[in-house]
């Protein structure tokens, strides 16, 4: 493997990183703590960074470093089976919050049935006064 060939890897790979995460340049550079100028031109190989801003980069995106140099060949299949130790930590923190929401919705809908019921009943008794009021025609 040619140095060329190794920093195709690496650059590659942190892009490859950054979309994965729905990361745009600017959104990563700003973690990174560095110009979107520079994230380009690391991008796109006019640039290349010392091994400190690549261990930066492996914590920012959430990998070991040595996930930066391995080629295409090396990968998965699918960059999704790297993260699958975070997927049961997600799902069970996704499904607790949606429980809390259905929670608090339920309770809101509840209040708002008492809350209409009594409304309608208070109608319902206001209608049936009127009806039963005589009525008295004037002259």
């Amino acid at each position: 493997m040619t140095e060329d060939e190794f920093k195709a890897i690496v650059r590659i790979n942190i892009k490859r990183y950054r979309v994965y995460r729905n990361w745009t340049q600017a959104e990563l550079a700003e973690k990174m703590d560095i110009s979107v100028n520079f994230l380009s031109d690391i991008e796109n190989g006019k640039r290349w960074i010392s091994p400190a801003n690549m261990v930066k980069f492996a914590s920012v995106l959430n990998i070991e470093p040595y996930e930066l140099f391995k080629s295409a060949e090396a990968q998965p299949a699918s960059i999704a089976s790297l993260f699958n130790k975070y997927n049961d930590d997600v799902v069970l923190a996704v499904s607790n919050s949606l429980k809390r929401v259905y929670s608090y919705y339920q309770a809101f809908v509840e209040a708002e049935i008492k809350k209409n019921t009594a409304d309608m009943k208070d109608i319902s008794v206001k209608q049936e006064r009127k009806k039963q009021r005589p009525v008295i025609k004037k002259k």
